[in-house]
């Protein structure tokens, strides 16, 4: 996508929006900065319209979608900024230093928001369905994915019961065949992964259980899932896979796997000696 600056293109296309697509356009312009982190349903909320009327506006300007809107957005910042930025609050200018102290500061505010932001009914409900499931998959692309096969492994050694498909094809065709005796756990930052909200809603008219791991209560994953986890770090649409995001979700699954262990300890504790038997032999 070539740069584009977004709010020549807002108000050159302005007269041409419908009334809905005007009260978004407007609160745009006058909340750039905070619109960056926002969801598509948050801005829809925001602005009293739908989320249809969200992704018109970024239609009648030429672009694919939310998504890229944001990302023009965040260009467009940028180059009204006088220090140029590499991410957040990075600049060309910083030393080693303050990259160190940048760094720590993010990523501790993320891990102290997300902390902020837990529900302890929201975990022991989801513990609850890990106790009861069959199995557990754990769902996500991306950089998402990532953390997804980092539950996977973390909890694999304490139970026999969890799963992580690489493939999207593969994690359509597994969410298709769960049971209500099954538990998705879906992540995505945005809530707006479309290969996530699919396999979200695939698993939700199987009957599984849904948890949702996600910065916003309110997305299209959301609205699939029994129970929303909320990791507390802002990304910016030039940020994508930023590590103060993935800290934040794992840090929740981190809480998770104790809580798991605490209530099945016996046997945890039984399958995380066998486990770790079975790869001594790896090491030197």
């Amino acid at each position: 996508m070539s740069k584009v600056d977004i709010f020549s293109l807002i108000r050159s296309n302005y007269n041409a929006f419908t009334k809905s697509e005007k009260k978004v356009a407007d609160y745009i312009l006058e909340h750039m900065q905070d619109v960056i982190y926002m969801s598509i349903t948050d801005l829809a909320d925001a602005c009293n319209v739908g989320e249809a009327s969200v992704f018109r506006f970024c239609k009648t300007m030429n672009l694919k979608g939310y998504q890229e809107f944001k990302i023009a957005l965040a260009h467009s910042i940028t180059q009204d900024e006088e220090t140029p930025q590499m991410s957040g609050e990075i600049t060309l200018q910083d030393t080693i230093g303050d990259l160190a102290s940048k760094i720590l500061a993010t990523n501790i505010n993320a891990l102290t928001e997300t902390s902020n932001l837990i529900n302890e009914t929201d975990i022991s409900k989801a513990i609850d369905c890990f106790i009861a499931a069959d199995r557990v998959h754990f769902f996500g692309v991306g950089s998402s994915l990532m953390t997804a096969m980092e539950a996977k492994n973390k909890f694999m050694r304490i139970t026999n019961k969890t799963e992580c498909s690489i493939d999207s094809h593969l994690q359509i065709m597994s969410a298709s065949l769960m049971t209500d005796r099954d538990v998705a756990v879906a992540i995505s930052y945005s809530g707006s992964t479309k290969d996530t909200i699919d396999v979200a809603k695939a698993a939700k008219e199987r009957g599984a259980k849904v948890i949702s791991i996600t910065r916003f209560a309110k997305s299209p994953l959301t609205n699939y899932a029994d129970i929303t986890l909320l990791c507390g770090s802002n990304e910016g649409p030039l940020q994508g896979g930023s590590l103060s995001a993935k800290i934040s979700q794992l840090y929740l699954l981190d809480i998770l796997y104790a809580e798991f262990f605490r209530r099945n300890y016996k046997e945890s504790t039984l399958n995380k000696e066998a486990t770790a038997n079975a790869v001594i032999e790896k090491m030197l």
